[in-house]
């Protein structure tokens, strides 16, 4: 079995391990998760977006512009 090394943040390190002990599993499982879903997707198995709150998404802020307009 392979291994791999990588730097994170303590702080997300932690929150993480804290995460996926709630949800029964390792940092490591969920690594494993992530990587299977990738391959099976060919690609991030998520939206990743540079606002990822939907509310300012294009559509919903033309509504708000012309909502103030009239």
């Amino acid at each position: 079995m392979a291994q791999i090394s990588i730097r994170i943040d303590d702080t997300i390190k932690n929150e993480a391990d804290s995460l996926f002990s709630e949800l029964g599993l390792t940092l490591s499982a969920a690594c494993n998760i992530f990587l299977r879903q990738s391959i099976r997707q060919q690609g991030i198995p998520f939206a990743i977006t540079i606002d990822a709150d939907p509310f300012y998404n294009p559509a919903n802020m033309k509504w708000i512009e012309q909502s103030i307009q009239h």
